[in-house]
């Protein structure tokens, strides 16, 4: 076993023996989105996110830090090519917000290759993520620990959607095309800097739960959901509230000297938001 996979397997918290099969990739998945949060906070801070392997490394897995899709599943991929996975990253275009035309892709994915087999693993698209790796295959409905999903196809195009109460949402359109590292890079900056991005004008945080419950956070608001439904709502009073409930909450490292950050900055980071009227307090 690799030195990487040895510390990755700690963070998520698997223990056992790691074979190139279906169980073993449901299993990770799963763990994976249950340890490491996804979470928007370098973008605020600002810092600039690098997405080789070593700097992932050290904020995801040393840090125990979060992070978003370039890096969590990079993180993923990492591994899961370690383990003996046949892996790739692919990128999409982001529509759950439905927009009037297709954006840019700005948003990272994995295919799986198993046993003759496609598959779409994906643990960083925040709230709505899979859980479990889905099968590239159409128009068929497919259960994970925290939804129902499904792919549709058009022509090269693939629409991963999830169902909403009594209808599909569609997250994100991809196709199979070969990407390279620069794309991923060129994505990471567009997604941190372009002025619109909504990764620079909020706090966004998600963990899921192994119980099929999932934790969330948009700036000074908490929520609890299990079985889709909000158990526990919380509008943090204070930037001390807030800088507790990322540690005991969603597991978050804040102590790492270069991935680290101390109460003082959080306040800063969160002064800018008209949410919080008395954040910086």
């Amino acid at each position: 076993m690799t030195p990487f996979l040895t510390a990755y397997f700690a963070r998520i918290g698997w223990s056992d023996s790691a074979n190139v099969n279906i169980e073993t990739l449901r299993a990770l998945h799963l763990l994976h989105n249950s340890a490491i949060p996804f979470e928007n906070l370098d973008v605020l801070l600002p810092r600039e996110m690098q997405l080789d392997d070593l700097s992932l490394e050290e904020k995801l897995v040393t840090a125990r830090r979060g992070g978003y899709c370039f890096e969590q599943n990079g993180v993923f991929e990492r591994a899961l090519r370690e383990i003996g996975f046949n892996v790739r990253s692919l990128l999409g275009r982001v529509v759950l917000a439905n927009p009037s035309s297709l954006p840019p892709r700005t948003h990272r994915l994995l295919l799986v290759e198993l046993q003759g087999e496609q598959w779409i693993a994906d643990v960083g698209f925040g709230g709505q993520t899979l859980t479990a790796p889905i099968r590239l295959q159409a128009n068929i409905e497919q259960e994970t620990p925290h939804g129902e999903y499904r792919l549709i196809q058009d022509h090269e195009d693939w629409i991963l959607q999830f169902r909403h109460h009594e209808h599909w949402q569609s997250m994100y359109h991809f196709d199979l095309v070969v990407q390279h590292q620069s794309d991923y890079l060129m994505g990471n900056f567009w997604s941190a800097h372009w002025p619109q991005s909504h990764f620079r004008h909020h706090l966004l945080m998600c963990r899921h739960l192994p119980d099929g419950g999932k934790l969330t956070l948009t700036n000074f608001h908490f929520t609890h959901y299990q079985d889709g439904h909000a158990v526990e709502q919380i509008n943090l009073p204070d930037v001390a509230s807030l800088y507790a409930l990322l540690q005991e909450r969603f597991g978050l490292g804040v102590d790492d000297a270069k991935h680290g950050f101390t109460q003082d900055e959080l306040a800063t980071v969160m002064a800018a938001f008209d949410t919080h009227p008395e954040a910086g307090k």
